[in-house]
């Protein structure tokens, strides 16, 4: 696997499986709100030798008032530890909605410096469509990884961050969330939080970034980017909770764009705080 690639196809995968530094994540976390369960549940449905990248436990910061916010390094460190990684170890990683919390995943092992990361294509239902291996065994035996966290700077910013740039307008701020909740027709899901939309922001639901379960062409997916940020600034991504605008991070890196942050809180802060401003159309 190429050290600088984002995106990995199930063909791909599938031919570099036995590979020894190979480690697969099963990074999947069920929707917020009453969207169905997902239909292909760990450990039940997994890829062959998948191990559990646990976004709501292990890989969050639980003293932080909202959901998925991100640990310390030291906890990054040692939670990726225990799940057998290495410095050499080459990351596929993938959940069971094809593409949902997967770019989660991939995003903060960037941010903690890891660069041999990917995101498979179409995640486990693509997989099983294909008729791939899942797991027949027990979990896989673990043994204790050498991974190094090394913080990169940029790959998250604060509210107070996401603020300054509605009234500068220096950073496109993107939404990845449904249109009906950016615009605040949709009650917001999670209790305490007011519906609608940062100033100046846009919408770019990250639904729309596929087609037929796989992530549009990348020349398609510049198209997109190019519409919305026609200056070429350097863009801010939000969701509900961080999940989500990391697979508009993605698309972004993809398309070649790379003055990316992530604004860590999400909808989730924003629309809880009493200092922020809140639109609706």
């Amino acid at each position: 696997m190429s050290h600088f690639q984002q995106l990995i196809s199930c063909i791909d995968l599938h031919a570099i499986l036995d590979s020894p530094d190979l480690v697969v994540l099963d990074a999947s976390i069920p929707p917020v709100g009453n969207m169905a369960p997902a239909t292909y549940s760990w450990p039940k449905h997994r890829i062959a030798k998948a191990r559990r990248f646990d976004l709501n436990q292990h890989f969050s910061d639980l003293s932080n008032n909202y959901p998925h916010t991100m640990p310390t390094a030291a906890q990054f460190e040692h939670a990726a530890q225990a799940l057998g990684i290495n410095q050499r170890s080459q990351i596929v990683v993938y959940d069971d909605l094809g593409l949902f919390s997967a770019a989660r995943a991939w995003y903060m092992f960037k941010a903690m410096g890891h660069k041999n990361i990917a995101v498979l294509d179409g995640g486990l239902p693509y997989w099983i469509k294909l008729k791939k291996p899942l797991a027949v065994e027990t979990e896989p035996k673990i043994v204790t990884g050498d991974f190094e966290a090394h913080p990169q700077a940029d790959y998250f910013c604060h509210w107070q961050e996401v603020q300054a740039q509605t009234l500068s307008q220096q950073e496109l701020i993107l939404d990845a969330r449904g249109q009906a909740r950016f615009s605040g027709k949709e009650a917001e899901p999670r209790a305490g939080v007011r519906s609608g939309h940062m100033p100046n922001a846009k919408n770019l639901p990250y639904t729309e970034l596929f087609r037929q379960g796989l992530l549009k062409p990348r020349a398609e997916l510049a198209q997109i980017f190019t519409a919305l940020n026609r200056k070429n600034k350097p863009m801010i991504m939000s969701c509900g909770s961080g999940v989500t605008a990391c697979i508009l991070a993605l698309a972004a890196e993809l398309s070649g764009h790379n003055a990316v942050r992530v604004y860590d809180g999400s909808w989730s802060e924003w629309g809880a705080l009493a200092e922020t401003d809140v639109v609706t159309d």
